[in-house]
């Protein structure tokens, strides 16, 4: 009988604690606090990354130079996840693998932008002026580093991962279809093994300015993320990172001998209208689903720190009294598309070690206690789409 059961065997983390699924699990169980900056965006604060040597996981320069700092992200963490696995370099492997990516729209060029802007205030033939920008300041390959699918695009030039691939775009919504996706497959004996995850540069200033056109934007600087409510702007403070995973069905996995960190056991998801539907209420459905054969000790939340959104979502967790809640935006910061990866990563992370992380924030977060044998990853999205998934130690 074919086990199909879904697996993670590779985990490919990098953001403001450094890089590798160790170096995470070490950082969050550290003493350190935060890493943030809050002057380079002053009266925003991010969570940025430290010093990359780029060349570690994306050896060619050319590749380097025509990817945006997200697509270096992606392609960096996609290398981490498959050398976690074992699967880089191994041919085989790599060209039977298929991939499912969450990204955004790609990063402008801000110098570009200004120019643009600068040359409006005083011409007024702006059709010939932006046809003139076109032809001149904005680069082919740069002008391509735009486009969403080119991130699958440049991990498979990077890493020759060649089988099927898609994209999903939609903020936090996009990384938990990606997932359930790439699950779904897998359990339906469709796929054996794929790559899965996204990343965000926070670190750019067209993706601040997408947030605080809503005003969501934390803007007195960092505080704990469950204690955010109330506090001036609107409560979000972002992350530059990358979460990819390398899932795998469980017959795959055995025959070549690879570690298990966890099996993903359900995905349930959701996208309401929110000004029609209870949002509270959804994600007590969906908490409650995954959590119906067995309470979860563990939830690793990746809550946004939006007003209203994530002091709902704490109050649904909340009735889970079963279940130790870890904010993990509030040590790495908001990574977007990358979010639900990230959290999935991390709770997989902790059953592999059958224990939970310390608190993050110890007003509203309680030790855990006791083995740990089942655990919940949430995406509840800034403005949109809601995930909830069940993860179970092997």
């Amino acid at each position: 009988m074919q086990n199909n059961t879904v697996v993670i065997t590779g985990i490919g983390l990098i953001s403001s604690l450094g890089e590798g699924a160790d170096a995470h699990w070490q950082a969050l169980n550290g003493s350190a606090g935060p890493h943030v900056d809050s002057e380079t965006f002053k009266p925003y604060t991010v969570h940025p990354l430290g010093e990359v040597d780029w060349n570690n996981q994306i050896p060619k320069r050319g590749d380097q130079r025509q990817m945006e700092t997200w697509q270096r992200l992606g392609t960096y963490a996609a290398g981490l996840a498959l050398q976690d696995a074992g699967i880089k370099d191994n041919e085989a492997l790599c060209s039977t693998m298929d991939m499912v990516v969450a990204a955004g729209g790609g990063e402008r060029d801000v110098t570009v932008d200004t120019q643009i802007l600068a040359e409006a205030r005083v011409r007024n033939d702006l059709g010939t002026m932006l046809n003139e920008k076109l032809t001149t300041e904005l680069r082919p390959t740069l002008f391509l580093a735009q486009l969403s699918n080119l991130l699958a695009g440049n991990i498979s030039i990077v890493h020759k991962v060649t089988g099927s691939s898609r994209t999903f775009m939609g903020e936090e919504g996009a990384g938990i279809s990606a997932l359930d996706t790439a699950a779904a497959r897998i359990r339906s004996g469709q796929s054996t093994h794929a790559l899965v995850g996204g990343s965000y540069n926070s670190e750019h200033p067209d993706m601040l300015l997408g947030y605080e056109l809503n005003g969501m934007l934390k803007t007195d600087g960092w505080a704990p993320l469950w204690q955010r409510e109330g506090t001036p702007g609107g409560g979000i403070v972002t992350g530059s990172g990358g979460a990819f995973l390398v899932l795998e069905s469980a017959d795959h996995a055995a025959k070549r001998g690879a570690r298990v960190y966890a099996a993903i056991d359900g995905i349930y998801s959701a996208q309401i209208r929110r000004k029609r539907e209870d949002l509270k209420e959804t994600i007590a459905k969906l908490v409650g689903a995954a959590s119906a054969d067995k309470p979860a000790g563990l939830i690793v939340s990746g809550a946004t720190g939006a007003h209203g959104i994530t002091a709902t979502e704490k109050q649904a967790l909340d009735v889970f009294a079963s279940a130790a809640v870890r904010g993990v935006a509030g040590r790495i910061g908001h990574l977007r598309e990358a979010q639900f990866p990230l959290a999935v990563g991390l709770a997989a992370l902790s059953l592999f070690h059958g224990a939970a992380f310390p608190p993050i924030d110890a007003k509203n977060e309680k030790a855990a206690s006791g083995g740990l044998d089942t655990a919940l990853a949430t995406s509840i999205g800034a403005t949109r789409g809601e995930g909830v998934a069940r993860l179970v130690k092997v």
